[in-house]
């Protein structure tokens, strides 16, 4: 039996600030259970909610080290889904409304978590082969597994594997306070190790020191070597080259299921979606208060609205767009200038654009499956889940080429009659438009062909079964299996 151990700032159904937590929560549960023991550790953060601490049960605490403090670890425990989580609990970090704080805060609360999760496992007696860790919160724990936890038996042939989710959050201070409040050896503190710029970077140091290094989707992997995409930390991932593969996420396939769920308004299939599928669209034109048209060519946007998802481009085009024959539905919120900007086109173009500022999940459900396209011109993006949900229910996705978009979204090809979704290379918002109206030509006047786009993409399997396969084998190859 291999053992994991997952250890991570958050994780589905206990807390979720992003893509992040449904990877934690959702892998575990998909790993082969004859062959592997997989496990979980996370912050018992105080916004937890009431249900799941009502759950969770206290298995032991003892006190350790943090440089020149002693503090107090207590560790719960419950089961969910056929996976064990372990809670660390310390309410001077945990504490708060919301998982994550000030940076400085920050800074020092995972350096507390990371040793706590490593310190902790001795003592439930869990002994992993690997160690997997995601994102910069957890960065230092592939450091301390060479530093301190090395010299001890119980930790000497540990492996571990870090996850990057999102390059551009890296988990940044300086080096004194990070010196002070971490307790490594200033050695630990050089150029090729956990400084960068002056400053101590804890992601960079779960990058130098982990055995395997992996990101979120295979283009991504690729992307982040380049200066483009590699937010300063390019010449370490192209150095750290022959440990660093993309493995693309997946989405939970009970959850996000058209022909069962419960959030829409018309269960259908790949079989019925003909017939079906546009019950949903006429309910949500309705709801809305969008003008009641089937012909009409529903445009769906559930995202952050940030630089990042190319909200630019779309703003830049967005009066020429709403010249055309479409409707959008916009769900989301983020930067002010971007709720402003589609607030003012739903005033503007009443009947035409729904903007919807704020989350709703049941909404982006309805928005899968009413829509006719969605889009996402992301500038980058490492992997990307709306595009999946949306090929899922046969909305049919138009983005940008780059990182997950590009590995997951196959482009419309009509001489061959094949692809999944329109997409485009370039970021740039003529190169949107055009392909937008690409797709606008192919919906209204090749309806067969449409049909056959959505066909394709419902018949993909971006299940997290698949994913689990290929961590798997990475498992497997650094256990040398």
């Amino acid at each position: 039996m291999k053992k994991i151990v997952f250890i991570s700032s958050e994780g589905v159904p206990f807390i979720k600030t992003g893509g992040l937590a449904d990877v934690v929560g959702s892998l575990p549960k998909c790993f082969n259970k004859e062959e592997y023991d997989c496990r979980v550790i996370l912050p018992k953060y105080m916004c937890i909610s009431e249900e799941w601490k009502s759950k969770m049960s206290y298995v032991t605490h003892f006190y350790m080290d943090l440089a020149w403090r002693s503090q107090y670890v207590g560790i719960l425990q419950t089961e969910y889904e056929g996976v064990t989580y372990y809670f660390i609990d310390n309410e001077y970090y945990f504490a708060g409304p919301k998982p994550y704080g000030n940076i400085y805060q920050d800074i020092e609360k995972f350096a507390f978590f990371s040793k706590a999760a490593l310190s902790a496992l001795p003592v439930i007696g869990f002994k992993p082969d690997i160690v997997h860790v995601h994102d910069w919160e957890t960065g230092l724990i592939p450091v301390y597994l060479k530093d301190k936890f090395h010299e001890g038996e119980f930790f000497r042939d540990m492996k571990s594997v870090i996850t990057i989710h999102n390059l551009k959050f890296q988990g940044i201070w300086d080096m004194k306070t990070v010196k002070d409040i971490t307790g490594l050896p200033a050695y630990y503190f050089a150029p090729d190790k956990l400084e960068a710029y002056g400053d101590a970077n804890y992601l960079k140091g779960g990058i130098v020191y982990a055995d395997r290094v992996t990101t979120v989707s295979e283009t991504y992997a690729e992307e982040i070597k380049t200066p483009f995409y590699g937010e300063r930390l390019d010449g370490l991932m192209r150095a750290r080259s022959n440990v660093l593969s993309g493995i693309v996420n997946g989405i939970d396939y009970d959850e996000y299921d058209p022909e069962t769920d419960k959030l829409i308004e018309k269960n259908y299939s790949a079989r019925t979606f003909r017939k079906e599928k546009i019950k949903n669209k006429r309910a949500l034109q309705k709801e809305l208060g969008l003008e009641q048209d089937d012909r009409k060519f529903m445009i769906g946007i559930v995202s952050r609205l940030t630089d990042q998802k190319g909200f630019d481009l779309i703003a830049y085009m967005m009066d020429e767009m709403c010249q055309l024959d479409v409707q959008f539905v916009v769900l989301g919120t983020g930067e002010e200038r971007y709720e402003n900007m589609f607030r003012h086109f739903a005033w503007k173009y009443q009947g035409k654009v729904s903007a919807n500022i704020y989350y709703s999940d049941q909404l982006s459900h309805k928005i899968y499956a009413a829509c006719d396209a969605f889009l996402m011109p992301s500038l980058f993006e490492p992997c990307g889940l709306s595009q999946l949900m949306s090929l899922r229910y046969g909305t049919v996705p138009i983005v940008r080429e780059t990182g997950g978009l590009k590995d997951t979204v196959e482009p419309y090809n009509e001489y061959e009659s094949t692809g999944t979704g329109f997409s485009f290379a370039n970021y740039n918002a003529h190169e949107m438009l055009y392909t937008v109206k690409y797709a606008m030509d192919v919906f209204y006047n090749r309806k067969r062909e449409w049909n056959k786009i959505i066909d394709r993409g419902m018949a993909k399997d971006f299940s997290w079964s698949t994913s689990a396969r290929k961590y798997e084998q990475l498992y497997d190859e650094l256990l040398g299996w």
